[in-house]
């Protein structure tokens, strides 16, 4: 299987690591940490130095309890990112909900448009079939500002996968060919943490979509309910996460910790080439 991402075609062999690089004075983990675009640009050159294979960038944190920022706000974030990292050798996302910030982020060297509202937005289909970047199409029940405060399913992963599958066909009827597609669960996002589990624990269900498949655990508050641990020292919960959702058949995961998902993900191969 391959992703085919503006002119990159990645071969989803082995598990993808893609690093988050957020320009936000809020996001959840480390908002505010790489808020100033040169702190940003630096990081995400370590992140390559550490073993990325893509990294994610974003301007407006998608935190339980976020606000929205308006479309100048966050362009003026992510765009001289990346235009800084668009020739550093690996593909750039863009993690935005907004068609025009789409568009601009595309036009500055952006491959991957990384949509939380998996294209729900007036226009963002339009933005994403206009060009040749990947998609990756995320489920979310609600909104960040309200996704946290009652979560219901009757069956989370029939649901999630119900929904996905649907805009998979919306995405391939808009003219975006089913090779630039990738899906996303959405842990997290709209999610307790039994639905988290239900979703890590049947992650080979969402094969049957035939579209390579995103996960972003990293860090996530589900593990506050294993650990009392704060939010930065929740690496080795993600990092057991991450390896467990690659068993399962995740190709590409979203993580802040690089180098250590990277060793692990090693780690992993090296056992199962025998």
């Amino acid at each position: 299987m391959e992703l085919h991402c503006g002119t990159y075609r990645l071969s989803l062999a082995r598990p993808l690591i893609m690093g988050i690089v957020n320009v936000t004075p809020d996001s959840f983990s480390d908002g505010g940490k790489f808020h100033d675009a040169s702190r940003a640009i630096e990081h995400g050159k370590q992140l390559i130095a550490d073993g990325a294979d893509i990294l994610d960038i974003g301007g407006e944190s998608s935190r339980p309890g976020a606000e929205p920022v308006t479309e100048e706000t966050e362009l003026r974030r992510v765009l001289p990112v990346i235009e800084a990292l668009s020739a550093a050798g690996v593909p750039l996302s863009i993690d935005t909900v907004k068609p025009g910030v789409m568009r601009r982020a595309v036009c500055a060297g952006a491959v991957i448009i990384n949509d939380i509202a998996a294209l729900q937005a007036r226009g963002a289909l339009d933005a994403a079939a206009a060009g040749n970047a990947a998609v990756v199409l995320m489920h979310m029940q609600g909104t960040p500002a309200s996704m946290q405060q009652a979560p219901h399913y009757s069956d989370v992963v029939s649901e999630v996968k119900a929904f996905l599958a649907a805009r998979v066909a919306a995405a391939i009827a808009a003219g975006i060919d089913r090779k630039r597609i990738a899906i996303d669960p959405g842990f997290g996002f709209g999610k307790t943490l039994e639905h988290n589990l239900a979703l890590l624990r049947r992650l080979d269900v969402f094969a049957e979509l035939d579209c390579p498949l995103l996960v972003g655990l990293s860090r996530k508050s589900m593990f506050k309910g294993f650990s009392s641990r704060g939010m930065h020292q929740r690496v080795p919960a993600s990092i057991a996460a991450a390896l467990l959702a690659a068993q399962r058949g995740a190709h590409i995961l979203r993580v802040h910790d690089v180098a250590a998902t990277r060793d692990a993900l090693a780690v992993l191969a090296a056992l199962e080439s025998g």
